[in-house]
């Protein structure tokens, strides 16, 4: 309790913290402020800010089938049994590591005349309550960041908080676009230690690409609704990400005290994926069985040569017969840690340039403009494969990942695998291609939430073996699949209030029917 209090205390700000200083100035610790230049507040935001998605990826690649569980009956997320709980670092991720200090982040910064950091806070919450939103549904905002003043907020619609994201990022543009002379304090700097703008080290113009590039992915999500208007949706990809140098990353690196956990959520250090291998999903993309006698230049990238692929909820003996493992681990480990994206010091991505122009080629598709949806989805796959493929050995364990070539990517452009004409081009080709792009990241499930698990669009998904009773028993899409998280843990037991509104708004009575429940984003 005690513990959560504290959390909930950095929701006030400063303004708790300077109301006590009268009382506690006689036990000052100079060496402890109690409060803090912008500068040094925004760094936390960011990482924090970006590892909330990195925390949620623990829970949602067995959702999408990048991974499986290797043990059968493990009533995994997998085979979609879910707990308050795997939602717990989701939710606070979002309000007490990174949220809660750009209120007062803000403030600082208005204060004393830094609106780039002002605009970075606006851009860093939208991001951050996209995918708060996107993830569990219903989430505070109005009454969140009251601290004393409020430990139990209430929750704003998700229809509400779509229009706050694209608010925050249209006030966000405004100030990173005012002139530096407009700007107090250096928005990035090195000395005497790095602080300030860690993400983009104080470009400003590719934040107002990362916040148009967001509005564009949130924009996109809505394709269910009578709104949705790709012609929009493809003016913010015009403002978004220009090349992959713009993409929005942390870089992990080695824990140097006081720091600890600064390796990849995904890595052999953190080992959170020991009891994880890669599905038949996406294997097959990969290895040349969906189409047959391509094999993706990824393959040995994404995922080793050697993996197998598992269906969900069918466990396997990797560790005893060789099968699923990294090749040369001693000792032997999962065939996860042998991908790319489960490098000890590798980064996690949050927002891409790839990702931006397979929504600018679904878009250019639903408008009915396929020449250039054929283009733009050429792009992505080229962009993405010329990111992953610049090879080199990692360890641990010692992993070798090969070189792409431009040769591979035209063979690959040129292959089945791809329309070879616009008249060709289909939703199914931009969102498969969109699926192994995106690997492992959270927004992946929000597409496959919309496209409500079509299997002529996702053609290689098994519904899993031993599913929750809960959701097999299910006649349609909306009842089969999960459709959000559970509230987080902290927030059932210090806010039940809000939380039972939740179940009562969403017509649920149990956790299991509550995950089946569509979001608002994710009905018409």
């Amino acid at each position: 309790m005690k513990k959560y209090l504290l959390l909930l205390g950095l929701l006030g700000g400063t303004a708790a913290l300077t109301s006590c200083e009268k009382y506690l100035d006689v036990n000052t610790n100079p060496n402890n402020p109690v409060v803090s230049t912008p500068n040094f507040l925004l760094p936390g935001i960011i990482s924090n800010g970006i590892q909330t998605q990195m925390f949620t990826a623990l829970r949602t690649p067995y959702i999408t089938q990048y991974v499986v569980s290797r043990t059968a009956n493990s009533g995994g997320n997998d085979q979609y049994y879910f707990t308050n709980a795997q939602s717990t670092n989701t939710f606070n991720y979002s309000y007490f590591q990174s949220g809660g200090n750009i209120p007062p982040m803000i403030a600082a910064a208005q204060a004393e005349g830094s609106v780039y950091y002002v605009g970075a806070g606006k851009i860093m919450q939208a991001l951050i309550l996209a995918h708060a939103t996107d993830m569990l549904g219903d989430v505070p905002y109005t009454e969140a960041y009251l601290g004393a003043n409020n430990y139990t907020p209430k929750y704003d619609a998700q229809q509400q908080i779509y229009a706050t994201i694209n608010q925050l990022c249209d006030e966000g543009i405004v100030e990173m676009q005012k002139p530096a002379s407009a700007n107090f304090r250096p928005f990035y700097t090195t000395s005497p230690s790095e602080s300030g703008d860690i993400l983009y080290k104080g470009d400003v113009n590719k934040w107002v690409h990362m916040a148009y590039t967001l509005k564009a992915r949130q924009a996109q999500h809505l394709t269910k609704k009578q709104s949705y208007d790709p012609a929009a949706v493809l003016a913010l990809c015009e403002k978004g990400f220009t090349s992959s140098a713009d993409d929005a990353q942390i870089n992990f690196q080695t824990a140097v005290l006081p720091l600890a956990n600064t390796t990849n959520i995904f890595g052999p250090t953190r080992a959170n994926f020991g009891t994880a291998t890669f599905s038949t999903n996406v294997v097959k993309y990969l290895n040349g069985t969906t189409y047959p006698g391509v094999v993706d230049p990824r393959w040995g990238i994404l995922a080793p040569t050697t993996s197998t692929g598992v269906d969900p909820g069918i466990g396997t003996a990797a560790t005893t017969t060789g099968i699923n493992v990294t090749p040369g681990s001693t000792p032997a480990v999962t065939d996860f840690y042998g991908s790319w994206y489960a490098r000890d010091l590798g980064y996690f991505e949050v927002l891409t340039y790839h990702e931006l122009k397979f929504i600018q080629a679904e878009a250019y598709h639903r408008a009915g403009n396929l020449p250039q949806a054929y283009a733009a989805l050429r792009e992505g796959v080229r962009a993405n494969m010329a990111k992953v493929g610049v090879g080199g050995t990692y360890s641990p364990p010692p992993v070798t990942f090969p070189a792409i070539t431009t040769a591979q990517i035209n063979a690959y452009l040129a292959s089945a695998a791809m329309p070879q004409t616009a008249a060709a081009t289909t939703l199914r080709q931009i969102m498969e291609q969109k699926y192994l792009a995106m690997f492992l990241n959270p927004d992946v499930w929000s597409d496959m939430r919309r496209f409500d698990f079509r299997s002529d669009i996702y053609v290689n998904l098994v519904y899993p073996s031993r599913a929750n009773p809960a959701l097999a028993a299910g006649t349609t899409a909306l009842t089969r699949f999960p459709r959000r998280l559970l509230p987080g843990a902290t927030e059932v037991t210090y806010n039940p209030g809000a939380v039972a509104k939740l179940f009562t708004d969403a017509g649920a009575t149990t956790n299991d029917e509550y995950v089946t429940k569509p979001l608002w984003f994710d009905m018409p």
